[in-house]
C-alpha cells in the first residue's frame, strides 16, 4: 500500500539527512535535552533517536483511518452483544469483578471515548494487531515530536514545499472528554479533569504534557494517584479540589486487584456521581480475544456487512488458546497440532496485558521456548494470532554515542480514535519483532502530506 512516489522522496530526504554536517554528537545532546524537558520519556529513557518523522500520504492515512473507525464501531457493537450474550462473553473471559463493573451503566453511550488500534503497515496494506480500548498512551507525544523533528533543517525544507495535514489529537481528546461529560449530565462550563494513574508509572511524563494542554485550552487539570481520591457520597475530590472528569489512565485489572468495593472511585462510579472515561465497559472490547470474536465466522451475525468486510481484510485470524479443534485456513485442526506445526506464522499473547508483556512471536522464538509458552497458554487465558506482514523502513537515527546511522526498522502506525473518529496516531519503530515502547522500541512523529 505504500505510495511508491512518496517512498522515493523519503529515500532522497534520508540521503540529505545522512549528508548533513550538522548531525553531530552536539545535536544529539541537544535533541536529548529537548526530550527530557518536553517529557518525551519512557521512565528515564528518551524515546526518539530518529532524525525524521514517518511520512504517510493523505491517501494511505485516510485508508487506515477509515478502516480503524469501522473496527472501532464493531468493538462498540461487540460490547453491547457481550453484555447480553453468554456465548460471546465466555469467549472474552472477563473476571467476575471486571464483568460486574462492566454491567454498571456509565451514563453515556460510547464505552471507548479514547481508543487506539495498534497497526502494522506493510507494502501491500495494513493490519490491526489489537484494539487498545482502555488507556491508550502516546496522545501527548505528537506535538512535542513535531516541534523537535520538523525544525531539523532537512525535514523543515522537505515539509515547506508540500501540503501537510494538520493533526491535533490532544485537542480531540479534550473535546471527547468534555462531550462525554455533557452527555453524562455534567453541567460545569469548565470541568476539572483528574488524570488518574499510579504514581511513578513509566508513562507519567505524558500526564504533565496533557495536564498543561488541558489547562492551556481553559480546563483545570491535575494528576492524581487513585489513593488520593475521596468521596463523601456526593462529590469526588483530590485534596480540596472537586473533580468533574476522571480521565482514567490506570489499567482496570490493576485497579480492581489493588482496590475493593469501598474505593472512592468505585463507589462514586457505581452511584453515577462521577464521569469517567473510558468507562469500565471498555474492558470488554479491550480483551485481546475481542479479535477472536470479530474474526470468527461463528459470530458474523453480530456485525454489519461493512464491519465483517473490513475485519476480513485488516484483522488477522485470532482464536482463544484451548484444547480441541480450531478452524485455520479453512480446515479443522487440533489446536495443539496447529501451534506445533505453524510456529513461524503465529503469535501468542496473554488475553489481557500491555506493553508487549508475554507476547511471543513464533518466527523469532526457538522451539523449546515456544513449546514452553504454548503450555503456559493452555493453562491460562491466551490468544493465538496469525502473524501480520510488516513493512520495514531504513530510518536515519542517532546511536547511543551520538553518531548517525541507518537501521532497517519495523513500522507501526497506531491511529488514535476519539468518539469514533480518527485523529493522528502514534508511530513506533523497532529493530525487533516487538514495537512496544516498554519493550525497547522508539517513537517518532507522523507527517501526513500530499505527494
Amino acid at each position: 500500500m505504500a505510495d511508491a512516489a512518496l517512498r522515493e522522496l523519503v529515500r532522497e530526504l534520508d540521503n540529505r539527512i545522512l549528508a548533513d554536517p550538522g548531525n553531530t554528537p552536539e545535536r544529539f545532546e541537544r535533541l536529548t535535552a529537548i526530550q527530557r524537558d518536553a517529557g518525551l520519556l519512557h521512565g528515564d529513557r528518551p524515546i526518539c533517536p530518529f532524525l525524521r518523522p514517518l511520512f504517510l500520504s493523505r491517501t494511505e492515512y485516510r485508508a487506515v483511518a477509515q478502516a480503524a473507525e469501522v473496527v472501532t464501531s464493531a468493538m462498540e457493537r461487540l460490547i453491547d452483544h457481550a453484555l447480553e450474550n453468554d456465548e460471546v462473553l465466555a469467549e472474552l473471559d472477563l473476571t467476575e469483578r471486571e464483568l460486574a463493573m462492566a454491567r454498571i451503566d456509565p451514563g453515556y453511550r460510547r464505552a471507548g471515548l479514547t481508543t487506539r488500534l495498534d497497526t502494522y503497515l506493510s507494502d501491500s496494506g495494513f493490519g490491526f494487531l489489537e484494539y487498545n480500548g482502555e488507556s491508550p498512551a502516546g496522545i501527548g507525544d505528537q506535538l512535542q515530536l513535531e516541534q523537535m523533528l520538523f525544525e531539523l533543517p532537512e525535514v523543515r525544507a522537505f515539509l515547506e514545499s508540500r501540503t501537510r495535514v494538520e493533526l491535533n489529537p490532544r485537542r480531540r481528546l479534550l473535546e471527547s472528554l468534555v462531550s462525554g461529560y455533557q452527555e453524562w449530565g455534567g453541567t460545569s462550563s469548565e470541568p476539572t479533569i483528574a488524570i488518574l494513574d499510579w504514581a511513578g508509572v513509566p508513562t507519567q511524563s505524558e500526564f504533565f504534557v496533557l495536564r498543561d494542554a488541558f489547562e492551556s485550552l481553559g480546563y483545570p487539570a491535575l494528576i492524581a494517584d487513585p489513593g488520593e481520591l475521596t468521596y463523601d457520597g456526593s462529590t469526588v475530590r483530590v485534596g480540596n479540589r472537586t473533580i468533574d472528569i476522571v480521565y482514567k489512565r490506570v489499567i482496570i485489572h490493576e485497579f480492581l486487584t489493588q482496590t475493593d468495593h469501598t474505593h472512592a472511585l468505585t463507589r462514586a462510579y457505581g452511584e453515577r456521581r462521577i464521569f469517567m472515561a473510558n468507562s469500565f465497559r471498555c474492558k470488554v472490547a479491550h480483551k485481546k480475544a475481542s479479535f477472536a470474536v470479530l474474526s470468527d465466522p461463528r459470530f458474523a451475525h453480530l456485525f454489519t456487512e461493512e464491519q465483517i468486510e473490513v475485519a476480513r481484510e485488516h484483522v488477522p485470524w485470532t482464536r482463544r488458546v484451548r484444547e480441541g479443534m480450531v478452524d485455520y485456513s479453512g480446515e479443522p485442526i487440533p489446536m495443539r497440532n496447529l501451534l506445533s506445526t505453524e510456529r513461524e506464522n503465529l503469535v501468542l499473547k496473554p488475553n489481557d496485558d500491555y506493553g508487549g508483556h508475554g507476547v511471543t512471536v513464533g518466527y523469532a522464538t526457538d522451539d523449546e521456548t515456544w513449546q514452553s509458552v504454548v503450555e503456559q497458554a493452555f493453562s491460562g487465558s491466551w490468544i493465538v494470532q496469525r502473524r501480520i506482514p510488516v513493512r520495514t523502513e531504513a530510518v536515519p537515527h542517532f546511536d547511543a554515542s551520538g553518531h548517525v546511522e541507518v537501521s532497517e526498522l519495523t513500522v507501526d502506525f497506531d491511529p488514535f480514535v476519539f468518539d469514533g473518529i480518527v485523529e493522528g496516531g502514534m508511530v513506533r519503530l523497532s529493530g525487533t519483532a516487538l514495537s512496544n515502547i516498554s519493550a525497547g522500541g522508539g517513537e517518532t512523529a507522523v507527517a501526513v502530506i500530499d505527494v
